[in-house]
């Protein structure tokens, strides 16, 4: 028979400490798997509604950035929109500016074509008077060279001078308020004696009577008094200067004129008419156009 082994009442049994652990393992274990499970349940550590509101900014956001495109975009519109309306303003004007000239060229036309006429009768005037001038000019060289000849012909002696010729008032006389005005005519040429101080002579050819700027001055202020009257003396050889220089007088400015013989080659003395003579002004120094003859 075996013997008991004595002290088996000293020893230390583990096994309540392990049962212990074991079950404190466990609580945690499924402290964790609690934690774990929970944090999965949350989404990432967020509540459904910080998920919505998170959603809700990002949305806002991108809403805004798309506001600031189209504001962008608004104001080159409507930048682009003042500048057409500028040039719609800018056509508009320009339209009523050709508009109202539109209306106008008709009136425009018209008188453009009365200048245009006006200025063609005064160029066809003063080539009148050139080629009168230059007629003037020739049948001046020409009747200088004759008187020329003709004086050299004559010359007497100083103690043998031809006395002058003294123009007598014919009939009984003239009313006092007449006024009379000389022309002397002579071999091709005019003379107008003194109407303003001074002696004028020109060509008595036809387009110098007409065209002369300074005899139809003097035509035209004798005109002006229904009671004057050119008095043309006429030399031997006078006859045709006469009647081209009294018929412009008589027929295109309506005066009185007469006519006087004069015999010989001497000096006129108009000392019997001093009474009577007019005066009138000078003709103009740079005047070119021949004067219109009086209705």
């Amino acid at each position: 028979m075996a013997k008991r082994r004595h002290g088996a009442k000293d020893e230390i049994l583990l096994v309540p400490f392990l049962d212990i652990l074991c079950s404190l393992i466990g609580v945690l274990v499924l402290i964790i798997v609690v934690l774990c499970v929970s944090q999965t349940q949350q989404t990432e550590g967020r509540t459904p509604e910080e998920i919505q509101m998170a959603q809700e900014h990002k949305r806002m956001k991108q809403e805004l950035l798309e506001r600031e495109k189209l504001d962008a975009a608004l104001k080159e519109k409507l930048a682009e929109l003042n500048k057409l309306q500028k040039d719609i303003e800018e056509k508009e004007q320009r339209y009523l500016k050709f508009r109202k000239l539109l209306d106008s060229s008709k009136e425009l036309k018209e008188q453009n074509r009365l200048i245009a006429t006006k200025l063609q009768k005064e160029l066809d005037d003063l080539l009148t008077e050139i080629d009168g001038l230059k007629k003037q000019q020739i049948e001046s060289k020409k009747t200088l060279a004759e008187l020329a000849a003709e004086l050299k012909k004559r010359q007497v002696p100083a103690d043998k001078k031809v006395p002058p010729v003294v123009v007598q008032p014919s009939g009984s006389g003239m009313p006092e308020a007449t006024k009379v005005y000389f022309v002397e005519c002579a071999t091709g040429a005019i003379k107008i004696l003194g109407a303003w101080g001074e002696d004028y002579r020109l060509s008595a050819t036809a387009e110098v009577v007409v065209a002369d700027a300074a005899y139809n001055h003097f035509l035209t202020e004798v005109a002006k008094d229904s009671k004057s009257l050119i008095l043309y003396l006429i030399r031997d050889d006078g006859q045709g200067a006469f009647n081209n220089a009294a018929g412009r007088a008589e027929a295109d400015y309506k005066i009185r004129v007469g006519k006087l013989p004069i015999p010989g080659r001497g000096q006129l003395d108009l000392a019997l008419f001093e009474k009577f003579r007019g005066k009138i002004s000078p003709p103009p120094a740079a005047s070119t156009t021949p004067a219109k003859p009086k209705a």
